[in-house]
């Protein structure tokens, strides 16, 4: 049932495509008068297009006396055909058409969304009963069940180690872009991978009441509860349908004339009221395109000129997402800290371990190729140890040195290393603590000019990380965010986010990991990071940075924000003008062949206004 509702569901958007490119076609032939019919081309606009929207205008007005724009530009249809004004009706029937169908392909992609999140649920895992291991379907995992995980597999229901010692990468739930060692007594969760060593956990929560069904359900409520905009057009088409019906009414009844009412209806055709938001918003798209920002969500930029506070996510946003080697400090005089860097990356070399790769990538950066190691062996979530050049080399967490009887001790700038956030491996040299080297992810350069430039659109940063506090800290110091929750599990960052905007404060997320889609959708307006960023969390965003390029949101900001002026310019002259049109009709002045052209006109007005937009450009 599920895959026919996606069927038809592709199938009417499909349909939509069509019907707008012939509707397209016969407009522009229209317009050339190109086409030797014996009607006018843009009636093909009218009925496919324009029929829609009038049976659905009537539907909501029988059932539930709803008047949206919809009923408007009905009216505005049928006057216009009734005096021959058959290309205005087929182009405002277009553009409502086009309108409906960015809506349905948004809905689309945000069900696309969640099945890549679905995907993601390991479907198989290994339980141990009766010392035999057999794999059975995830669902099937009982509380207390003993697994067993080898390298490589994604961990398939909650729980604790009881045997192992091994490093999980846990992007999928913190978004931190280290893994974590783990032993003996840890916990771990669903949907997370095992990345080194094979270990047992005791099954705690299973099924539904695991971490990834939970991410997945939190990111399905997140897109039900955001509050959805209401167009402009909407919110005033009740009161403009009454003064337009009223008007043409009383002025057929006291003059006698139905062509000054039929003229009034014409020149309160909505063109320039329907017109005047989405030109706007399609020129602020364009202009957003050009600085490598995609506008996923057609109100998005009407929603994000409301934002009042930013939050952001650390690592891959403000982050470049790859740990550096920050410092190397060795405790012993005979060997200098350059020979210390040389000996660990020649030990990390045949390492899988994402710090490792670190380690020797900035080496080679610095020193060239590195000497070869003549024995080395991996210990899952303990380190490395390896001979170089004759010596013994241990690289890894303090209690890898304790296991090979080296004691290790931390110094002051050890210490100021880790307040900072940094990671920081421990080298002993033939079993002597040697000295430490210390990584830490490093800050995009670009990052504290943005969010300068942030709190001078009027907009608060905030620093909403799964990171440690060190680290987060370290991170909003460096670049003045005075407002920072570090550990922030999913749910976490949607409480931080529901607490701001239940107090009044339009919220814009802005992440790129798995972890940060439920929050990229129940803010007012998500921004993912296109470049860096995971899928899910792209498809969860109403915008994505396409080049990854952050210094740009201050200018979106600013965008969203004179886009909505020039929004409400154009409804001002647009109703204005429809206003001086009225009483010019109703006097008699204008008849429907005149009044056409000054709507149409207003029409061209607006374009212009909006497409204003294409070339604007903040210089603050």
């Amino acid at each position: 049932m599920k895959k026919l509702e996606e069927f038809l569901e592709w199938g009417g958007i499909r349909k939509n495509i069509v019907c707008l490119v012939v509707s397209a076609l016969a407009l522009a032939a229209s317009m050339a008068d190109i086409l030797p019919l014996p009607f006018d081309a843009a009636w093909a606009a009218i009925i496919l297009c324009g029929v829609p929207i009038v049976l659905e205008a009537v539907i909501g007005l029988v059932t539930s006396f709803d008047i949206k724009a919809d009923v408007l530009v009905s009216l505005a249809l049928i006057a216009s055909v009734i005096i021959g004004e058959d290309f205005a009706a087929g182009e405002v029937a277009f553009i409502m058409q086009l309108g409906a169908l960015l809506e349905d392909l948004t809905v689309a992609r945000a069900r696309a969304g969640i099945e890549k999140l679905v995907r993601m649920t390991p479907r198989t895992a290994r339980v141990i009963s009766g010392g035999v291991e057999k794999s059975v379907p995830a669902e099937q995992v009982r509380v207390g069940d003993r697994i067993r995980v080898l390298p490589g597999e994604t961990v398939p229901v909650d729980g604790v180690i009881i045997s192992g010692q091994t490093s999980i990468n846990q992007a999928v739930m913190t978004g931190e872009s280290l893994p974590v060692d783990k032993g003996i007594g840890d916990g771990v969760s669903s949907g997370t991978v095992n990345q080194f060593g094979s270990f047992d956990m005791e099954a705690t929560r299973v099924g539904e009441d695991s971490s990834i069904q939970r991410m997945i359900r939190l990111v399905q409520s997140a897109d039900a509860d955001k509050a959805k905009i209401v167009g402009m057009a909407d919110r005033w088409a009740t009161w403009i349908v009454v003064i337009a019906l009223t008007a043409a009414a009383l002025t057929w009844i006291f003059t006698g004339e139905i062509i000054r009412a039929v003229t009034i209806l014409v020149v309160f055709c909505p063109c320039a009221l329907v017109l005047a938001t989405p030109t706007a918003i399609m020129a602020a798209i364009g202009n957003a395109t050009r600085h490598g920002i995609l506008v996923r969500e057609g109100d998005a930029l009407e929603r994000l000129a409301t934002v009042r506070k930013v939050c952001l996510d650390k690592t891959g946003t403000l982050t470049l997402g790859t740990p550096e080697v920050t410092a190397v400090r060795s405790f012993l005089p005979e060997i200098g800290e350059e020979e210390l860097y040389v000996l660990t990356a020649a030990a990390e070399a045949r390492s899988e371990h994402p710090l490792g790769k670190a380690i020797v990538r900035c080496c080679r950066a610095a020193h060239g190729e590195l000497p070869q190691a003549e024995v080395f062996a991996m210990i899952p979530g303990r380190g490395v140890q390896a001979r170089v050049r004759g010596r013994e080399v241990l690289a890894g967490n303090p209690a890898l040195l304790r296991e090979h009887g080296v004691e290790t001790e931390r110094d002051a700038f050890s210490e100021q290393c880790l307040r900072e956030g940094c990671t920081v491996i421990d080298v002993a040299v033939d079993g002597t603590l040697a000295g430490m080297i210390a990584l830490a992810d490093t800050l995009r350069p670009e990052a504290a000019r943005m969010i300068a430039r942030v709190k001078a659109a009027g907009a608060v940063p905030v620093l909403l990380t799964g990171d440690h506090e060190n680290a987060a800290k370290h991170i909003a110091r460096e670049l003045g965010i005075e407002e920072v929750y570090a550990g922030c599990l999913p749910e976490d960052k949607l409480r931080r986010i529901d607490e701001a905007q239940s107090a009044g404060t339009p919220v814009c997320m802005i992440g790129d990991g798995i972890n940060d889609a439920p929050a990229l959708k129940r803010a007012l307006v998500g921004i993912a990071m296109g470049g860096v960023g995971s899928d899910i969390a792209v498809d969860a965003a109403d915008i994505a940075l396409v080049r990854d390029d952050i210094q740009e949101l201050p200018h979106l900001l600013r965008l969203s924000r004179r886009m909505m002026r020039t929004i409400r310019m154009n409804l001002i002259f647009s109703m204005t003008l429809n206003f001086a049109a009225i009483v010019l009709a109703i006097t008699g002045i204008l008849n429907p062949v005149v009044g056409a052209l000054v709507h149409n006109a207003g029409s061209v007005f607006v374009i212009i206004h909006s497409a204003l937009l294409l070339t604007w450009r903040n210089r603050a």
